[in-house]
C-alpha cells in the first residue's frame, strides 16, 4: 500500500493519474494522509477507475455536483467511475487517513461485454445518478461492507493467490454495494450533459492557467455561449467561472510554495496572479497566512516527515 499526499493529474487534465496502474492487474491500494494535502484539500478532479474508499481517522468532506456528504472515522463509500469530486479536510488539527482500493471495473468484470460487466458492473458505473454510495457503520448492512472493505487491505500482497484473493472479495463487496444501488437503478438515470461540458473548461484552465483567460475563450472550449458558461459554472460548482480560475491559480500556487524553491513573485507570475502584492492579497484572503508563511509551515512538515 502506497502513502500519498496529494493528488497527481494526466499532463493537460482534470483527471487523476495512477503512476503504479498495471494494464496486466488494475488495482492499487493507497492510504492517503490528508492533513497533508496542500490546503488540505484535493480540488475537483475525476478519474476512470472506481474508487472504494475506508475513513480510518479524521472527518472528510466529499463534493460532486450532486451536493456533499461528510464522511467520519469509520464510514466509507464508493465513488463512481468519471465522477466530477472533491475532498476537503475539516479540522486539520488531526491526522486524516483515508483507505482506498482504486480499481478498473474490468478486473470484476472480465472481458468486454461480458454478462457480469452488463448485469452488474454497467447498469452501476453507467448511471448517472450514482457519484457515490455512502457507508455509514449505523447500518447494519452497510457496517458489513465496511468490514470487507477494511479486511480487504490485510490480504498480504505477496502471498500466492493474491490477485485471485482480492479480486474475489472485491467482487463480494461489489455485489453488496449493487444491492444498496437497487433502489437508485430502478428509478432510471439521464445523461448529464454538464459533467462533460465543465470538465471541458476544467481542462481548458490546467492548459492555460498561468496566462489571461477570458470568459468568451472558456466557453468556447467546451462550445458555449458566455451566458451558458456563467450558468453551467453556477449549477456544477456553485461559483463563477472568474471564481473558479482565481482557485484553481491559488491552489497551484499553493502546490508550487509546497513543492518548490522558487521566489514566491516567480510563483505569482507563474500561476496568473500578477504582481506580489496583489498575490499576497489573494493568498492571504484564501488561506488565511502569507505565501512565505505556507510554504515555511509544509516544507518543513516535508523535513519532519523525511
Amino acid at each position: 500500500m502506497r502513502n500519498v499526499q496529494g493528488v497527481e493529474f494526466h499532463v493537460g487534465s482534470r483527471e487523476e493519474f495512477f503512476p503504479e496502474f498495471a494494464a496486466d492487474f488494475p488495482y492499487i491500494a493507497s492510504r492517503a494522509e490528508l492533513d497533508k494535502y496542500a490546503g488540505g484539500l484535493a480540488p475537483w478532479h475525476w478519474h476512470r477507475p472506481v474508487e472504494l474508499f475506508y475513513m480510518e481517522s479524521g472527518l472528510l468532506e466529499y463534493e460532486t455536483l450532486g451536493g456533499r456528504v461528510l464522511f467520519p472515522a469509520g464510514s466509507g463509500g464508493l465513488v463512481n467511475a468519471n465522477v466530477l469530486h472533491m475532498t476537503r479536510v475539516l479540522g486539520q488539527t488531526e491526522e486524516n487517513i483515508q483507505l482506498l482500493h482504486i480499481f478498473d471495473v474490468s478486473l470484476l468484470a472480465g472481458e468486454q461485454g461480458s454478462r457480469i460487466e452488463q448485469k452488474y458492473i454497467t447498469p452501476v458505473t453507467a448511471d448517472s445518478q450514482i457519484e457515490i454510495l455512502p457507508l455509514f457503520p449505523e447500518d447494519k448492512e452497510q457496517q458489513q461492507i465496511l468490514n470487507l472493505i477494511r479486511e480487504a487491505f490485510r490480504i498480504p500482497a505477496g502471498q500466492f493467490g493474491y490477485e485471485i484473493r482480492l479480486r474475489q472479495a472485491l467482487s463480494e463487496i461489489w455485489l453488496r454495494l449493487f444491492e444498496q444501488a437497487r433502489p437508485i437503478l430502478a428509478k432510471g438515470g439521464e445523461p448529464q450533459k454538464r459533467n462533460g461540458q465543465i470538465k471541458q473548461m476544467m481542462i481548458y484552465v490546467r492548459e492555460h492557467y498561468s496566462e489571461k483567460i477570458s470568459i468568451s475563450e472558456l466557453a468556447a472550449a467546451a462550445y458555449l455561449s458566455e451566458r451558458e458558461c456563467f450558468r453551467v459554472f453556477h449549477d456544477c460548482l456553485h461559483m463563477t467561472p472568474v471564481e473558479y480560475i482565481k482557485s484553481y491559480r491559488l491552489q497551484e500556487a499553493c502546490r508550487q510554495l509546497a513543492r518548490e524553491q522558487k521566489p514566491v513573485t516567480a510563483v505569482s507570475h507563474a500561476c496568473g496572479l500578477g504582481s506580489s502584492s496583489y498575490f499576497g492579497k489573494v493568498f492571504r484572503e484564501y488561506m488565511g497566512c502569507t505565501p512565505t508563511q505556507y510554504r515555511a509551515k509544509w516544507q518543513d512538515c516535508d523535513r519532519q516527515g523525511q
